[in-house]
């Protein structure tokens, strides 16, 4: 019988019992001071990010080759045929050719690599539907024939307190720069068919842009059943404002309140974000 092994990383923002219940592979990035360097979501919480970032902002780095050759030898040890890994957006990081490489090499695993195009729960939904395919006894081939038709129902937007540590980080894509942020314009992020940020709408004002949010996904919900993840980057109450606001609404299917999204992505957000990632019901 074939053995199906589940890959992912740390931007997924996957909680720990959705990973321990599917047995997810998680790769963790690297956040990487002048002095130190740490395995996202293993050695430093978003918290110590975002807290130190008034003395040193960090960067970050996909993980670590060898982490990867590591896990592909380990699965072979334990007898798994095929592999699915979904990953954090190629539009966002090279971690989806990383992995390329390092599969290519392991032809006694059967991998199928899937760019996610997305990041957060919009990349972890996909994840969390692949372990539920796995444990229902799904063949690999109806999983991979599964993911794209769910990757076309799910919707992510985002917004941020300050522009700075997107362009900081290179990730500021498509998205509104520095005149923007001199009006006080806050751009509702999105991501693109290539999986890169742009602006899909933009509001005047922190208050604003977090209202116009919810605008924007209750027409998504308006026709569609959806289920809903509220992510954020320390910024609880605004983040637990906009969950109640969702909470209200008739055709939602359920509302995850999905807390911190992982320290490496704070690193390029900075501590303000809120994020929304919608799922369409089938």
């Amino acid at each position: 019988m074939n053995k199906i092994a589940l890959i992912s990383d740390t931007t997924a923002d996957l909680n720990k019992e959705t990973i321990e219940k599917y047995n997810i592979n998680i790769l963790s990035f690297r956040i990487i001071y002048k002095d130190r360097e740490f395995k996202d979501g293993i050695d430093i919480t978003p918290e110590e990010v975002y807290r130190g970032m008034n003395v040193e902002v960090p960067t970050s780095s996909l993980p670590s080759m060898q982490d990867m050759e590591d896990l592909y030898v380990r699965l072979e040890n334990q007898g798994f045929t095929h592999a699915i890994a979904i990953l954090l957006s190629s539009g966002l990081s090279g971690i989806y050719n990383a992995l390329k490489l390092v599969s290519d090499n392991h032809p006694n695993i059967n991998t199928c690599i899937f760019d996610s195009k997305s990041i957060s729960m919009g990349e972890g939904a996909l994840v969390e539907a692949g372990g539920e395919l796995i444990e229902c006894g799904k063949t690999f081939e109806e999983i991979v024939k599964f993911i794209p038709t769910l990757q076309q129902r799910i919707h992510l937007f985002f917004v941020v307190d300050t522009l700075e540590f997107l362009k900081k980080g290179g990730r500021i894509g498509k998205v509104l720069g520095t005149i923007a942020e001199l009006l006080n314009i806050k751009p509702i992020i999105s991501v693109d068919r290539e999986g890169i940020y742009y602006t899909y709408d933009k509001v005047r004002g922190r208050k604003q842009s977090l209202n116009r949010i919810v605008e924007i996904s209750n027409k998504i919900i308006s026709a569609k059943k959806c289920k809903i993840y509220i992510m954020n980057s320390y910024c609880l109450l605004d983040a637990q404002k906009v969950y109640n606001d969702f909470s209200k609404l008739s055709n939602v299917t359920e509302v995850v309140f999905g807390g911190d999204i992982s320290p490496v992505s704070g690193v390029h957000s900075g501590p303000g974000l809120v994020g929304v990632v919608l799922v369409e019901e089938p």
